[in-house]
């Protein structure tokens, strides 16, 4: 995740208040006031407060870089605070490749006018820079900066994979996730045995004449399977409280949560193959009428009434992973 800072600069403390207020409430990293505020910010909430004074403060100063001698100024100021705030000229992208590649120690927080320049210096020299920092009052724009700075929405494509066997397991350790986030029908966590073949795994959103719907929960699979998160894979049985997860629905958006609980429980298990694009993937899933997948119009169909020649939906990487991250190497995973 990218820091986001908000700038809050005005003379009027009662106005600056109320976008502070927002900030922390949306989730904001950071907030730089007038030095004179700066207590006043520090009792509204758990965030980090700048107090500025000409441009600089304690451990951080504000750069504008209009020319090669200011992108020379800024790497040299990196060596000596911790946070760079960058507002360029109108030619931004080469002299913010040439900070992120020399900066010392410093973060670079660029000043964005709006959510393209924002996007742009996040994925700079793929990279990017450390984060961005606005100046806006509108809450609902607000939210957006977040999103885009905390990569909290994004998008995975998934294909349609057709079922080619079914088969019951014995009893083994399954996990199931609470997360703190409430799903819809369509939506859930993307598992498998491959780090590079998973299924939508559907959450519990849907009413059952056994059970009630417990819609912040996925019933994700066994504690072999990987589940994806971001760019990353991570191990069912290695998820707890507070880690990050990955929730998809059937269009491919994705959005962040967390895990409130895990539980790992022993259950008959049940086997699924499928094959899409002339690749092939299994995941290991209780055994149960609750547990289900996702089809390509986004209805969820229980692995009790799953049949061989059915669709689903699953999401297919390129490389093998290594500690969760993708690596070009020799693997082969069956």
């Amino acid at each position: 995740m990218k820091e986001i800072w908000l700038l809050a600069l005005g003379e009027d403390w009662e106005e600056e208040k109320e976008k502070i207020k927002d900030a922390i409430e949306i989730g904001f990293t950071g907030v730089v006031v007038r030095r004179k505020f700066e207590d006043l910010a520090k009792k509204l909430g758990r965030i980090k407060v700048f107090g500025v004074e000409n441009g600089v403060g304690e451990n951080f100063a504000f750069v504008e870089v209009k020319s090669a001698e200011d992108q020379n100024k800024a790497i040299e100021l990196s060596e000596s605070y911790d946070y760079l705030f960058l507002r360029f000229s109108d030619w931004k992208i080469i002299p913010l490749e040439n900070l992120i590649a020399m900066k010392k120690r410093a973060k670079l927080i660029a000043i964005v006018n709006d959510l393209d320049e924002a996007k742009v210096v996040l994925t700079t020299l793929e990279k990017g820079a450390d984060g961005i920092a606005i100046q806006e009052s509108r809450r609902d724009v607000m939210r957006k900066f977040y999103e885009i700075a905390s990569g909290e929405r994004g998008f995975v494509e998934l294909k349609k994979a057709k079922v080619v066997e079914i088969k019951p397991l014995g009893v083994g350790d399954r996990v199931c996730i609470d997360t703190v986030t409430l799903m819809r029908v369509g939506e859930g966590m993307l598992v498998g045995n491959r780090a590079g073949f998973m299924f939508l795994v559907a959450s519990e959103s849907e009413e059952s004449e056994y059970v009630s719907s417990r819609p912040f929960r996925v019933n994700a699979g066994s504690v072999n399977a990987y589940v994806k998160v971001g760019s990353k894979t991570r191990y069912l049985a290695e998820l707890k409280a507070g880690d990050e997860v990955e929730i998809v629905n059937y269009k491919g958006e994705t959005r962040r949560s967390y895990v409130g609980r895990v539980k790992i429980e022993k259950r008959p298990l049940i086997l699924i193959r499928a094959i899409a694009n002339g690749e092939e993937g299994t995941v290991i899933l209780q055994n149960a009428e609750t547990i289900k997948l996702v089809n390509p119009e986004g209805k969820h169909v229980s692995v009790a009434s799953l049949k061989e020649g059915d669709e689903v939906l699953v999401w297919i990487g390129e490389k093998a992973r290594h500690f969760g991250v993708s690596v070009d190497e020799f693997i082969i995973e069956r």
